[in-house]
């Protein structure tokens, strides 16, 4: 890969125009006094936007959780910027200086590895303490890994919830999944290649059938989106192993006014005083949004007079 592709991905560079504002050594009155919270690729280097470019080579100082990972980003674009790390490990020791800073008027930025922060990593304290403080917080929008992998997955989108990593342990994995179930929207979590195929498993276990999707990888050369119900995601990571890379998982909402026994039974009767009975199973499945196969069976059963009459 030739050293002038920012992106890792054969991508061509961002032009020198583009990065004009952030080479050309702005001094930190370029910007308003504030801590900047700035989204930043999650793959792709390609997808840093010019504002963040602007703003991270305006600001005094750039936090972040790992400066070696932050210095590639500043090195592929240009961007001269004094680099420190705030993370879990030091964010106690670090925040009541940052916060006095702040209060005198600095412009600070923060960032994480990648994609935007807060969205489980270990800014939202200083966020928060800053806020109370008084000090005014500028978002910087960009890439999200979360919102990535729910437009790639085909899922609704109009209504979601993050979620998070579920707890490593099944049992505290199954308990934080029953307080999901009733949630009517889709859901996303972020889950690790060793454990996807034991929490896919436990969510089929408690949520039953529901339609999810598995996107790893994202904006990065091996990209991947894979589809299905969550129990055959559950069986395909089973067999094939624990895939590379970091990983979205998102399942479907559950069905709206799912139908009970006795609404399929009643409208089964209709039906097969209509039709035969394949065609009466497929006709009450599909208006009831239910596997065929299953309707098909209790067809079988009503026409076998078992069953209430």
């Amino acid at each position: 890969m030739s050293s002038s592709d920012p992106s890792g991905t054969g991508a061509i560079p961002a032009s020198d125009e583009s990065m004009s504002a952030a080479r050309s050594g702005q001094q930190p009155g370029a910007v308003a006094p504030g801590l900047y919270v700035v989204s930043t690729p999650i793959g792709n280097l390609r997808d840093i936007t010019l504002r963040a470019l602007d703003i991270l080579g305006a600001v005094e100082e750039v936090l972040a959780e790992d400066t070696r990972v932050a210095s590639k980003l500043m090195s592929a674009y240009g961007v001269k910027a004094r680099l420190s790390p705030y993370h879990d490990h030091n964010g106690a020791e670090r925040r009541p200086g940052l916060l006095k800073r702040l209060g005198e008027g600095a412009r600070i930025a923060l960032i994480s590895d990648a994609g935007t922060p807060l969205v489980s990593d270990p800014g939202w304290k200083l966020v928060h303490e800053a806020l109370e403080a008084g000090v005014k917080v500028w978002p910087v929008p960009g890439a999200s890994a979360l919102l990535a992998g729910l437009v790639a997955s085909g899922l609704p989108s109009d209504r979601f919830l993050f979620a998070g990593f579920l707890p490593p342990k099944q049992g505290a994995r199954r308990s934080a999944i029953e307080t999901l179930r009733a949630v009517p929207a889709t859901l996303v979590f972020y889950e690790s290649g060793p454990r996807l195929a034991e929490t896919l498993a436990d969510l089929t276990a408690v949520l039953g059938r529901r339609e999810a999707a598995v996107a790893r990888e994202l904006t990065k050369l091996f990209e991947e989106t894979r589809r299905g119900s969550l129990a055959e995601l559950a069986a395909h990571y089973e067999t094939a192993g624990p895939p590379r890379g970091e990983i979205v998982l998102l399942v479907g909402p559950p069905a709206e006014d799912a139908a009970s026994a006795a609404d399929v039974d009643a409208a089964l009767k209709v039906a097969l005083s209509e039709m035969p009975t394949k065609a009466a199973a497929a006709a009450v499945a599909e208006a009831l949004g239910l596997p065929k196969r299953e309707v098909y069976q209790r067809a079988l059963q009503l026409k076998a007079g078992d069953g209430p009459a």
